[in-house]
């Protein structure tokens, strides 16, 4: 029973209550190496909320089980809130191994940084111009990426039907654990047009159709409201435009009005290391769905370009 679950989780977390850490998976290993049945009990935990491999897609089949069970161990073993992701709303319930999960603040994965540490990739300096096809081999033939890679694809695969926000929330994960230089060569590689091969790749590496192609497409105000609309995505666009925009923000901050005023001549990007890693931070997010400024009215058709130029252009980084 649900009582007895918590019992058991009570009295163990009760018994390390002298380890003062909020590392949880420290925690969570701790219990699963304690051979005094917490093991057994965790693997209950684990199957009630359902946590999922890539650790941030906190989906659970039995939402109030799942909450009850965590908000007992919250309060039961106060060290523990901090492994507790409880405001994170793109998590359909809060779940367990709170900094793998807690994703509102893109946390790293203490694991995924450390097996990114062995990759030969990972020692690469970036160069650019790199075509998708060759970066996609390299990848494949790294035992580090291609894990990483196909963990990722799996989600996004085209031969099932995609679930947007999963495959979005694959590719946060993706790339935001691994280290910037191989990032950036994923993320600005690119193909000579008839390469086929090559474009099939690129897609790939960059979550088409799945977690950018909606239909119909969206207006690219819409995109902005709807980003604006989330906690998480709100402060990725605020970074964004603070490190790649910083002469829009600073002339106009939020103002419509007043963006409507600029064109794209007024619109410096500083295209340095910040401005790339904070794009590179809006992939897996609603900032990178493929939008339209067609079907608008006049009225708003210049905002909406503007906002196009600034999410899709690759005059920054070219």
């Amino acid at each position: 029973s649900l009582y007895s679950v918590f019992t058991v989780l009570f009295m163990y977390f009760t018994s390390i209550s002298t380890v003062q850490t909020t590392d949880c998976l420290h925690l969570r290993e701790q219990c699963i190496n304690a051979a005094n049945g917490c093991e057994s009990v965790w693997n209950v935990v684990e199957d009630v909320c359902n946590i999922s491999v890539l650790g941030n897609r906190c989906k659970a089949e039995d939402a109030i089980g799942c909450n009850r069970i965590i908000q007992v161990l919250a309060d039961a073993y106060p060290e523990f809130k901090n492994c507790v992701c409880t405001t994170d709303n793109l998590c359909s319930i809060t779940t367990l191994l709170g900094k793998q999960c807690n994703i509102d603040k893109d946390n790293i994965s203490t694991e995924t940084k450390l097996q990114w540490s062995l990759s030969a990739l990972s020692k690469q300096a970036y160069t650019a111009n790199r075509t998708c096809l060759d970066v996609n081999k390299e990848c494949v033939e790294d035992e580090v990426c291609n894990k990483q890679l196909s963990l990722y694809l799996k989600v996004c695969s085209v031969n099932k039907k995609c679930n947007m926000e999963e495959c979005q929330a694959a590719i946060r994960f993706f790339y935001q654990n691994m280290p910037f230089e191989v990032a950036q060569m994923m993320i600005f590689c690119d193909c000579i047009q008839p390469d086929e091969s090559c474009h099939r790749a690129k897609e790939l590496l960059h979550g088409k159709p799945c977690a950018v192609t909606a239909i119909p497409p969206p207006s690219c105000l819409n995109v902005i409201h709807m980003c604006e609309e989330n906690e998480l995505c709100r402060k990725k666009y605020a970074t964004f435009r603070s490190k790649c925009w910083r002469h829009v923000t600073k002339k106009c901050y939020d103002d419509e009005a007043c963006l409507e005023t600029l064109i794209k001549g007024d619109m410096p990007c500083s295209a340095n290391a910040d401005c790339k890693a904070a794009y590179i931070s809006n992939w897996g997010t609603v900032l990178r769905v493929e939008c339209t400024c067609q079907n608008l009215p006049p009225a708003e058709q210049s905002l909406c370009k503007l906002f196009h130029h600034m999410l899709h252009s690759k005059s920054c980084f070219s």
